[in-house]
Formats: structure tokens, sequence, C-alpha cells
């Protein structure tokens, strides 16, 4: 996925950062500014290759294919702030540590689903599942039916993660400005898998699974020192090799891929006199 390997590669080069008006360019440091912003993202993700593994079985899925899965607009749904955890949706808070940088903590709630019914190679050993797919696999062809296998982090793909970030302002329109963003972050992951394979009993719980890396570019239109609105590309990748899938404790899967974000948000800066 070219698009996804771009925002990858923008991960190893850039910082993100939050943008500021011109009127906090040009003061001294006379308060201590905290920001906050909170909107949506639509998501990509490479192919991955995903292990899983437990008592009676151990195979791998080759080449993977899953995409995002984005929540029908309603007004209620996505403006109702009651609302705000169902779709797909970053949350952030930070504090400026100078004018023009900040440190920040931040959630960035996906979704990832892995495609129903398509077809990819298999290696690996499953016995005494009661299940037509006992059997030793090399390489074999396997289709992804939902009696087989449904793998999805759809409560979510929770990527938990602080970061660094920097602005540049590119233009002045007196009480409007327009900024530019970097950034670079560090998280983990901490999803709620819904899984179901070999029509075992699914688990249902949150869990430390991983951890992620991160870089994005954006644009930040600031109105009046304080409110703003900043769309961004994010892309990064992520390695979790401790996803609960079952039941049982012994029932685990790992994968690793790269992600690309499309983000929307919606935010404002506080300034508090020292």
């Amino acid at each position: 996925m070219r698009f996804t390997l771009v925002l990858a590669l923008l991960s190893t080069l850039s910082f993100q950062s939050i943008a500021q008006s011109p009127h906090l360019n040009n003061q001294k440091d006379e308060y201590h500014r905290f920001y906050f912003y909170g909107g949506w993202n639509a998501g990509r993700y490479s192919k991955s290759d995903i292990t899983f593994s437990g008592v009676d079985y151990n195979f791998l899925l080759k080449n993977v294919i899953a995409k995002d899965r984005q929540t029908p607009f309603s007004v209620d749904t996505y403006l109702n702030p009651k609302n705000f955890t169902i779709p797909q949706y970053n949350f952030r808070i930070g504090y400026f540590i100078k004018k023009n940088w900040d440190i920040s903590f931040g959630i960035d709630h996906m979704k990832y689903v892995m495609q129903a019914d398509q077809t990819v190679k298999i290696s690996g050993e499953i016995a005494n599942s009661n299940t037509p797919y006992d059997g030793s696999y090399a390489d074999a062809d396997i289709k992804l039916t939902e009696d087989f296998l449904k793998f999805e982090h759809t409560d979510g793909l929770n990527y938990v993660n602080t970061a660094v970030r920097r602005s540049q302002q590119l233009l002045d329109f007196n009480k409007v400005t327009v900024n530019g963003v970097l950034g670079a972050g560090v998280g983990v992951l901490y999803p709620r898998t819904n899984t179901t394979l070999l029509s075992r009993e699914r688990n249902d719980e949150f869990h430390l699974s991983g951890f992620g890396l991160d870089g994005s570019v954006g644009l930040n239109v600031t109105f009046f020192d304080g409110f703003f609105i900043q769309s961004e590309l994010k892309g990064g990748y992520i390695n979790m090799p401790d996803i609960t899938t079952t039941k049982s404790d012994l029932d685990k899967a790992s994968q690793d891929f790269f992600f690309g974000q499309g983000n929307i948000t919606f935010g404002a800066i506080i300034k508090i006199k020292k």
C-alpha cells in the first residue's frame, strides 16, 4: 500500500505539533499554555502476517488484508458528546514547553477489521478442534470464512501515545493564522479484540498487546489566538506480539503492520498566567 508506506516514511522524518497564533509566537513566555483537541480518523493498513498459537494449534496466515470500519454519519453519533467514542476518533491534550514546541498525550481509536472470505496462505498445525480444519499445512490456500476465523480490533485498535511536536506559522491574516505541523510519537496498543477462532468462545477484554511508533504532518488554522481546526496525515508502525483471542489464557495471536490515518480535529489553546 503506497499511501501507508509513504506515511510510514514520514514517521522517521517528522515531528508533529499543534500550531500557535502570531500573538503566542511573538509574546514573551508569560503564560503556561495547554491545548486539547478531538476529532475523527479514517485508516488504512498494510497486509499482515498473523500467527495464532494455543493448545493443539500453531499456524501462520500470510498477507492478511484488513480495513477500517467507519461509523455511518449522523448528527447524534458524531456531534453528541456522549457518543464521542463510537466512531473512529482522536483525542489529545498537551503542554507547550517552548513557543513552538509541546509534549502531549493522546489516544487514537482506530478500528481494524480482517476482510472476510479472503483466500490466504496458511502454514502450521491444527488438531483436536472438532472442525474440518484439523490438519497440517505448508503454504496451502485457505478461505477465511467466519466458521474458521473472525478477527477484529473494533473496540478498538487503541493506540495510547505520547508525542513531541513543533509548529511553524505559514500565513498571518490578523485574527486567523495558517500553520504547518510536524511531529513524532511512541505508545502502546491497548485493543479490545473481537476474535472467533475455530468456534471457540472469544475473549472480550481490553489487553495491553504491543507498541507503536508514528509520525505526522498537518495543516492548522487558528482563530482568535485560541480555537483551531487541524487536518493531519499520520502514519507509523504497530507491533502486537500478545493479542488475546479466546477465553483460554494459552491462546494468543501476534502481528505487525504499517498504518496510515487521515484526521480532522477541532480544539482550543488555554493560557494560564504564570
